[in-house]
C-alpha cells in the first residue's frame, strides 16, 4: 500500500490579540532543546510560520494521530515562549511579514521584491509514494484536472490584511505570483519532466529545483509525488481526507498508466481557470467539472471525484472515512466557511483567530 506523508505550515499568533508573531526561530530553538533527536519542525520563509512534517504512513488513522500530535507539540513549544499556533492559510488580521534572513531567503527577497514580502501564506503538502520517476510523471499527467477539487475542499483563507478577500482560498491567489507556480502541461515521460525542470533552473529566474512550485511535482528528497494545492486545513480531519484523496488519485492514475489509458489533456489555460474558480468558490458555489471544464455545483464535482477514485479508496480501506469527511465538509463547510461564520457571530477577527487556535489543537 502506498504511504502518505503530510507537511503542514502553521501560523504563530499572539494568544491575546490574535496578531501574527515573528517567533519561529525561538520556537525552533525551544523544540530543539526539548528533544534534539526529533527533526519534525522546520523554518519557513517568514518568521511568523512554523512547518512540521509527518512520517510516511500507510494507515490514515495513524496519519491523523501524528498530525494531531505534531500540532499539539507545536502548540506546546509556542506556548512556552508566549505565543500559539493556528492552522490558518492566511492571517485574518493585518500583518507585516518578516522574511527570514538566511542566504536563500535573502536571494529570494532581492529577486522577487514585494512578492516575497507578501507571501505569508500557509499550505498543506501531501506526499504519496511512487515506484519510480516514470510512474510519478505518469501520475502528474493524469491528476491535473482533479487538483482544483482538492483545493476547494481544503480552502481556508478567506481574509487578507483584515478584510474579506471574497475568495475561499486567497492563499492560492497569492501563491500564483511565483513564476514557477501553477498547473503544468503534459510531460509524457520522466526524461521530459527532468529536462523541463533543468531548463527552468537554467534561465536563472528561479534559484534551484527547490523552487519548482508546480501544483504537483516529483519530490527532490523522497520517492514521492508532492501535491501542493491545498491550504493548511483548519481541522486535522480535513487534512486526512485530502491526504486520502491524494493517495487515491495517485493509485487511480498509476493504474490507468499501466493499462495504457491516455491522460485527458485540458489546456493549462483551462486548468488555471478551474483553479481560480475553486479558489473563489470553495464549496459554496460552482466549480469547473474536470470532465467537461464547464461550471457545475460544487457538490456534483466533489461527487465526481469520489466516483473517479472510489475503487482506489475502497482498496486502501479509506472509502468510509472519505465519504464521511466529505459529507461533513459539504454540510458544515470548509475552513473558509467556518471562519466567515465565526466573524458573523462574533464580529471580531481576533475572536476568529482565538477559536481557530482552539480548533487547531482539537482531535
Amino acid at each position: 500500500m502506498r504511504t502518505v506523508g503530510v507537511e503542514e505550515e502553521l501560523l504563530l499568533v499572539d494568544p491575546e490579540s490574535g496578531e501574527p508573531r515573528a517567533l519561529s526561530a525561538a520556537v525552533l530553538a525551544r523544540a530543539s532543546l526539548d528533544d534534539a533527536e526529533q527533526d519534525v519542525f522546520e523554518k519557513e520563509l517568514h518568521e511568523q510560520m512554523l512547518e512540521f512534517a509527518t512520517h510516511p504512513q500507510a494507515d490514515m488513522g495513524r496519519l491523523h494521530a501524528e498530525i494531531v500530535r505534531c500540532r499539539e507539540e507545536a502548540g506546546r513549544h509556542a506556548g512556552g515562549i508566549g505565543c500559539a499556533v493556528a492552522a490558518l492559510a492566511t492571517s485574518p488580521l493585518p500583518v507585516s511579514p518578516a522574511v527570514g534572513m538566511n542566504r536563500r531567503y535573502r536571494w529570494m527577497a532581492e529577486q522577487y521584491g514585494v512578492v516575497v514580502h507578501e507571501q505569508l501564506v500557509l499550505g498543506c503538502h501531501v506526499h504519496v509514494s511512487v515506484e519510480s520517476d516514470e510512474e510519478g510523471v505518469a501520475v502528474i499527467d493524469r491528476v491535473r484536472p482533479w487538483l482544483p477539487v482538492l483545493a476547494a475542499l481544503s480552502a481556508n483563507s478567506p481574509f487578507w490584511q483584515g478584510k474579506d478577500s471574497a475568495y475561499s482560498s486567497y492563499r492560492s491567489r497569492v501563491w500564483q505570483r511565483w513564476p514557477s507556480a501553477g498547473p503544468t502541461e503534459l510531460f509524457g515521460s520522466a526524461e521530459t519532466y527532468h529536462r523541463r525542470v533543468a531548463d527552468m533552473v537554467a534561465t536563472g529566474t528561479i534559484l534551484d529545483e527547490g523552487m519548482i512550485y508546480f501544483d504537483v511535482r516529483l519530490s527532490q528528497r523522497y520517492p514521492t509525488v508532492e501535491f501542493r494545492v491545498a491550504d493548511v486545513c483548519l481541522d486535522a480531519s480535513t487534512a486526512v481526507v485530502v491526504a486520502a484523496l491524494a493517495r487515491a488519485l495517485v493509485e487511480t492514475a498509476a493504474r490507468e498508466w499501466r493499462e495504457g489509458v491516455a491522460p485527458v489533456d485540458p489546456s493549462v489555460s483551462l486548468l488555471r481557470l478551474a483553479a481560480w474558480r475553486a479558489a473563489r468558490s470553495g464549496l459554496t458555489e460552482e466549480l469547473l467539472h474536470p470532465a467537461t471544464m464547464r461550471r457545475a455545483p460544487a457538490e456534483t464535482v466533489v461527487r465526481a471525484l469520489l466516483e473517479h477514485v472510489g475503487e482506489a479508496l475502497a482498496a486502501c480501506g479509506d472509502l468510509g472515512l472519505v465519504r464521511d469527511g466529505v459529507a461533513g465538509l459539504l454540510r458544515h463547510g470548509n475552513g473558509a466557511r467556518v471562519q466567515r461564520g465565526l466573524l458573523e457571530r462574533t464580529g471580531s477577527l481576533r475572536d476568529v483567530v482565538t477559536e481557530c487556535v482552539r480548533r487547531t489543537q482539537a482531535v
